[in-house]
């Protein structure tokens, strides 16, 4: 009888490591869900200063350009009416601190 209460005291102590692993994997999945909110914000930091530079500077002030960012990628998505402005919103948003890549989707009004 204290031979099967001393064996079962193990296993349930076994049992309890084994818990203890499989909470760690849990703290791993917070940190991860924590980088990932942290880079959310840090790409909506990144979306709004471009969003600045682009209307500050003179050549894309007067366009809408949507701005997405993702991982420090900035995609830049509508319409100009030059291929200057096309460039010249890419050159901002490079300039931009953080920015890692710039991903131009601007499209040329049709001038017709």
């Amino acid at each position: 009888m204290v031979k099967k209460r001393a064996i079962g005291f193990v296993v349930a102590l076994f049992a309890t490591g084994l818990i203890g692993c499989a909470s760690n994997s849990e703290t791993g999945t917070m940190e991860n869900a924590g980088a990932t909110a942290g880079r959310v914000v840090d790409d909506s930091v990144i979306t709004a200063k471009v969003k600045s530079a682009l209307i500050a500077d003179s050549t894309t002030k007067a366009y809408q350009i949507n701005v997405e960012t993702f991982e420090g990628t900035v995609q830049l998505s509508g319409f100009v009416d030059d291929a200057e402005a096309r460039r010249r919103a890419t050159q901002v948003a490079k300039n931009v601190e953080g920015v890692r890549d710039v991903d131009n989707k601007l499209e040329l009004r049709d001038q017709g």
